[in-house]
């Protein structure tokens, strides 16, 4: 059996412990601690010798195509994460730390990779708020969860995947919260945030008109424009975004039910 080439990049502040991330991830298989468990993706924790947490995301390998599309032409997932976390820290946006991307190829083609960063143990997400009502303090989570979005527009940040379980909440002493993105691969930067690409990012968060009344009341006084024009604009546009989400859905388990009929 060939020998797969490793890449690996580790953060200068822990490049002293580059063999043990190295035994870790060779070690991937072996680790039994989920955070997360996808049919595409997974993550794993693990704890550093100087007790460091870490969650280790190993990606699904990808098809024939795109094993040499993620080694000649796009970066593969893994290290666009690694490099937006940097990007994001440089920006004053709060992410799980980057610690390391690792990469296994064989005669060009990408094989298996794994990004570790930070794990960071999250009282809510978005999620959490959008799907119970008694959530604690939840207008005032909602309010801030607004004002962070519009931080990361006025940056010129474009979250491809502004979903409801990528964004960390967690609660501060002050009563204030700390935001953190996770799934962070498809994101953008230096974009012109023009008011309906903001729109169109903001829809993708949920379909309770109570909340997209809630949300563009609050953005309407961040950005300067009638709360009225906020919502239309972003209920409509949440209105486009899940009928391209169910579209593009009902293709696939089309395509699906062919191929395995």
């Amino acid at each position: 059996m060939k020998k797969l080439k490793v890449n690996a990049i580790i953060h200068p502040q822990f490049k002293n412990q580059q063999q043990e991330l190295t035994n870790i991830i060779q070690a991937y298989d072996a680790l039994t601690t989920y955070i997360a468990k996808g049919t595409r993706n997974t993550i794993k924790l693990a704890t550093l010798s100087d007790g460091t947490q870490i969650a280790i995301k190993s990606f699904k390998r990808p098809n024939f195509i795109n094993r040499y599309v993620y080694t000649f032409l796009r970066k593969p997932k893994g290290l666009r994460s690694y490099e937006h976390a940097d990007q994001l820290d440089q920006l004053g946006i709060k992410t799980p730390k980057g610690i390391a991307y690792f990469q296994y190829s064989s005669n060009g083609a990408l094989k298996d990779s794994y990004y570790i960063s930070e794990y960071i143990q999250a009282d809510i997400t978005y999620r959490d708020i959008d799907e119970h009502q008694d959530c604690p303090q939840r207008e005032l989570v909602l309010q801030k969860f607004v004002e962070f979005t519009f931080k990361l527009h006025e940056k010129g940040i474009n979250f491809l995947d502004h979903s409801p379980g990528n964004t960390l909440i967690k609660a501060k002493d002050n009563g204030e919260f700390d935001f953190y993105l996770v799934d962070i691969n498809r994101m953008k930067f230096n974009q012109e945030m023009s008011f309906s690409n903001r729109m169109k990012n903001l829809s993708h968060l949920t379909t309770n008109i109570h909340d997209i009344e809630k949300m563009a009341t609050h953005y309407a006084l961040l950005i300067g424009k009638s709360s009225r024009d906020v919502f239309i604009k972003l209920w409509l546009e949440t209105i486009k975004f899940q009928y391209r989400f169910y579209k593009k859905k009902a293709i696939k388990n089309k395509v699906k039910k062919m191929y395995y009929q």
